[in-house]
């Protein structure tokens, strides 16, 4: 991996990495395909178009359903779902979070019992890394418990005490994996995940406790799960000076175009959130002037786009009542096209972050995308 700074603006950056699948512009948003497909019926093809630079999948997911070593006998991920830019795959710690009434915690690993058919699952750190190494992904993510942000301190310090342990086991076995004559990417990147709810000081002393490791990436993982956004911003602004500036540091699970600028501004460059696919799959379509939600009778007649000047299949061809009436009639096109827009919107917006940062100009558009941003309906 080659990960150079070309430009920053006070705690913002914004830079050029190499990878073994391609290279990635950052600020970025990861589009997130759980399953190896993004929600919403948009293909690897489509990723394309509407400006994807990194595809994001899910171990857990991929485990259960297909199977990692499937994937692996006909190529790998990438190979499978036709898509030849750089994909990460989240570790399956977050669905230690989410599946709470399915999973136990022990020293080993977690045990699951599948949301799917019940059966009895094992992942722990070593398990995890290999799973992501027959997925063959461009990043893998350590395997870590991600507490609630508002648990008690005691059980977060043991969380986090415990998520060291485990990625210290999650770098050896990668380097392990990538030794083996049969590893589809024998170049694959491993990114470390700060924990520690909204706790400061275990936050900053796990940061300087991963920064050791010497890791490829870190990622600042149990934000948006149920503090505020204040509360997100202030952890932030303590843990990312203590991550290494020359590394790729990723904000997982956010979020709002707000959230991702207010993250930009504080130095994160990664960013991945179903917001875009989930909201458009519902009719809630993301403008400059804030979020519209297509079902409202209002645009029953609206034949002007969804946004004004935006170049994404949707408001190329079609108008807000001709996709309304597809969304009331419940037809998959409708979703379809708001995913697109919606998609298109978050990678146009980094695009223009980059660009932003690059020109010397990023406060300034900050300011400017912040105040147009809260100015429109939030539907």
């Amino acid at each position: 991996m080659k990960y150079e700074i070309v430009a920053t603006e006070g705690r913002a950056k914004s830079a050029h990495m190499e990878t073994a699948h391609g290279v990635i512009e950052t600020p970025v948003f990861m589009n997130v395909g759980t399953v190896g497909a993004i929600k919403g019926a948009v293909s690897s093809m489509d990723l394309k178009e509407i400006g994807c630079q990194v595809e994001l999948s899910n171990t857990y997911h991929l485990h259960v359903r297909t199977g990692d070593e499937l994937i692996k006998e006909l190529g790998g991920l990438r190979r499978f779902m036709n898509w030849d830019g750089p994909v990460l795959t989240d570790s399956g710690g977050f669905q230690v979070f989410s599946l709470t009434s399915l999973r136990k915690i022990k020293e080993e690993g977690v045990y699951f019992s599948s949301h799917i058919d019940g059966r009895k699952i094992f992942m722990g750190p070593e398990e995890s890394m290999r799973i992501q190494s027959n997925l063959g992904s461009t990043i893998a993510m350590a395997f870590d418990e991600c507490p609630p942000a508002l648990a008690e301190r005691s059980y977060i310090e043991q969380s986090v005490a415990r998520t060291a342990r485990w990625l210290r086991r999650c770098k050896a076995e990668m380097q392990r994996l990538n030794g083996l004559p049969d590893t589809i990417n024998k170049e694959q990147l491993l990114f470390g995940i700060n924990q520690g709810g909204i706790l400061h000081d275990v936050r900053v002393e796990h940061a300087k406790t991963i920064t050791e490791m010497d890791l490829d990436g870190y990622a600042i993982g149990g934000l948006a799960v149920g503090e505020t956004h204040e509360e997100m911003y202030s952890v932030l602004d303590e843990v990312v000076p203590f991550l290494p500036k020359e590394k790729p540091t990723y904000l997982m699970g956010v979020g709002t175009p707000l959230n991702i600028i207010e993250g930009v501004y504080r130095g994160v460059d990664f960013f991945d959130c179903v917001y875009p696919s989930r909201n458009g799959r519902h009719g809630h379509v993301y403008t400059r002037y804030g979020k519209l939600n297509l079902f409202n009778k209002k645009y029953e007649k609206d034949m002007r786009p969804i946004e004004e000047g935006c170049d994404c299949p949707a408001c190329r061809s079609y108008s807000r009542a001709y996709i309304r009436h597809l969304l009331k009639a419940g037809e998959m096109l409708g979703m379809r096209l708001c995913t697109l827009h919606n998609l298109y919107f978050y990678n146009k917006m980094m695009s223009d972050i980059r660009a932003a940062i690059r020109e010397g100009r990023f406060e300034a558009y900050r300011a400017e995308m912040t105040d147009s941003l809260l100015s429109g309906e939030t539907a």
